[in-house]
């Protein structure tokens, strides 16, 4: 490649866990139908001890169809997600091994995880204390450690290129895409699998956040507990899922005769550099993460038609995220939908930015944009149009997808619909 020399880089596969389906259309269709993925907790006996006992889950999950019994016995849970999404986004790019004709040194796995394996630490932790060190499982740190996903994804599928996995809190995984997108546009690979996976709803994962006054106590009412920009919001609902993207340079795409979705245009990020969990006043890690992904984009603000906000429905957050995407857009902030799709799926941590990198492809390539549930009470200071009256039908030429984590860490993709 020549000094300056920019690969553009497009979407061919995606692939989806989430709280309100399996699978990418089966999502889909129920964001677009405002389906609340919320509902009491489970995967444990959260009772009366805990301060929150809702969570956003994946209901009927079964890997048996991409993994075999050993596997599913030796993987934790966020592991699985990614795998299951991983296999999906590779069958919708007509990928269902490793590139044919792709060098595998310039095919890698970057993949996202705040977290990792937390079940199989909470579960081995009780297996030290009660029975002892020689009980713990010789696959504890294997299947705890968060790099394990894109491992087992790149021995999946041949995958020699660049591999890691990135943990930034609530970014991680748009930060794996992030990061994919310029080892692909830089000419270091060619074809990345990008996302993230998260599975937390643990019992120390709830406690934690619990104990933060992190998260929603409208326990008796789960499925509008997760209210973004809503003037009565207390918190958001713990979510969990995955989302895979294949990512590709547009020539080896078009090469192998792919159906291209959308692009990745620009990619943003910054830190606050303010405080361990609340975002800096008015925004600003935000509104240069945000700035940055226009720019690299090389697009103007009136170009964009649709942001899917952090917007996790915690105080702080919603009303900080909003005057970010004023003082980047300007008075064309009110001409678009900025919506957040937590509303329905909750908040993945990790997997979140995976998630909704996918939503704003498929708003690209649909023209369609998912609405924000169980905005009742407009709050003053988020007065945008979040989409509340359903999905709006609109075209949508270029999508910002915000995510933001504890720690300050700051990152915004900008998604085009393709145009070649």
């Amino acid at each position: 490649m020549g000094e300056g020399t920019r690969r553009r880089v497009v979407v061919t596969g995606v692939g989806l866990i989430t709280p309100v389906g399996i699978g990418v259309e089966t999502a889909w269709d129920a964001l677009l139908r405002g389906v609340s993925g919320g509902g009491p907790i489970t995967h444990f006996d959260a009772d009366e001890r805990y301060v929150t006992r809702i969570a956003c889950e994946v209901n009927d999950f079964d890997a048996t169809g991409v993994l075999d019994s050993k596997e599913i016995r030796r993987y934790d849970r966020f592991a699985q997600f990614a795998l299951v999404a991983a296999d999906e986004a590779m069958r919708s790019a007509g990928l269902e091994g490793a590139p044919e004709g792709v060098d595998p040194t310039r095919f890698g796995v970057i993949l996202g995880s705040g977290i990792g394996g937390i079940s199989t630490f909470e579960e081995q932790s009780r297996i030290l204390l009660e029975r002892g060190p020689q009980r713990v499982s010789p696959f504890f740190v294997p299947m705890f450690i968060p790099d394990i996903a894109p491992g087992l994804v790149s021995i999946r599928y041949g995958a020699k290129g660049a591999n890691f996995t990135t943990v930034s809190a609530c970014a991680s995984s748009a930060h794996a895409i992030g990061e994919s997108f310029r080892a692909i546009e830089r000419g270091d690979v060619d074809i990345m699998i990008a996302g993230g996976s998260e599975a937390t709803i643990t019992p120390l994962t709830v406690a934690g956040f619990g104990a933060m006054k992190a998260m929603s106590t409208r326990n008796d009412d789960p499925r509008t507990a997760s209210r973004p920009f809503d003037a009565t919001r207390d918190g958001f609902v713990l979510g969990e899922g995955a989302g895979a993207l294949i990512l590709e340079a547009e020539e080896v795409a078009l090469a192998r005769g792919a159906t291209i979705l959308g692009e990745v245009a620009g990619y943003g990020l910054s830190a606050d550099a303010y405080h361990i969990t609340a975002p800096a006043p008015g925004g600003e890690g935000a509104r240069y993460a945000m700035q940055m992904a226009l720019d690299d984009a090389g697009a103007d603000a009136t170009e964009v038609a649709y942001v899917n906000a952090h917007g996790t429905s915690t105080p702080h957050n919603d009303r900080s995220e909003t005057a970010a995407v004023k003082a980047v857009l300007g008075k064309h902030a009110y001409e678009i939908i900025v919506g957040s799709t937590k509303s329905m799926t909750g908040h993945l941590l990790g997997a979140a930015g995976a998630v909704e990198a996918v939503v704003c492809v498929l708003a690209c390539r649909d023209g369609r944009i998912p609405p924000t549930i169980n905005l009742n009470e407009p709050d003053p200071d988020c007065d945008l149009n979040h989409a509340t009256d359903g999905a709006v039908e609109r075209e949508v030429g270029l999508a910002l997808s915000n995510s933001f984590g504890f720690g300050g860490h700051n990152v915004s993709l900008a998604m085009r619909r393709y145009v070649s």
